[in-house]
């Protein structure tokens, strides 16, 4: 399996040190995505969409670990119950809000990506599919607050 970038993701987080480590943090922040020109015909229609979602290569991210300290709780926990970069298939996602588009260039709101970041694809993000009422959210239930104020730091890169 071999997946190839189709842009790049700007953002204004040069480093990981106080970058937002989920769009809930990140309101009002704005970037920008570069789609390579040969897969700019792709986005047509796409501005019809407030909510993007955006799937991406983490690119600085350390060596996988399968049981991962989050940024958000004070106990170890499974990588696949986080959202921690050092994976096996180091894969982000991020919903961010879609404010224009000039040709092959997004201008977006609220994103909590590194500058530079490869970009793997992206989706319109529909709320009819993608959002769901949950009946549970395990260990993010007592640490949902800290995601607004919580930032990165060197721990998974």
């Amino acid at each position: 399996m071999v997946y190839k970038p189709i842009g790049i993701i700007h953002s204004p987080f040069l480093g990981v040190e106080n970058m937002p480590i989920q769009p809930v943090g990140a309101v009002g922040i704005r970037g920008e995505v570069e789609l390579f020109t040969e897969y700019a015909p792709g986005l047509q229609d796409l501005e019809g969409f407030s909510h993007i979602i955006l799937l991406y290569h983490f690119h600085r991210a350390a060596q996988p670990r399968l049981i991962v300290m989050p940024f958000l709780d004070s106990v170890p926990h499974g990588v696949f119950a986080t959202r921690a970069p050092a994976r096996p298939n180091p894969i982000g996602l991020s919903v961010v809000r879609l404010l224009g588009r000039d040709r092959n260039l997004l201008q977006i709101e609220n994103v909590d990506v590194l500058d530079g970041t490869p970009l793997l694809d992206i989706k319109p993000y529909a709320p009819d599919f993608d959002h769901y009422e949950v009946q549970s959210t395990g260990w993010l239930a007592s640490a949902r607050d800290k995601a607004k104020d919580q930032r990165s730091d060197d721990r998974f890169r």
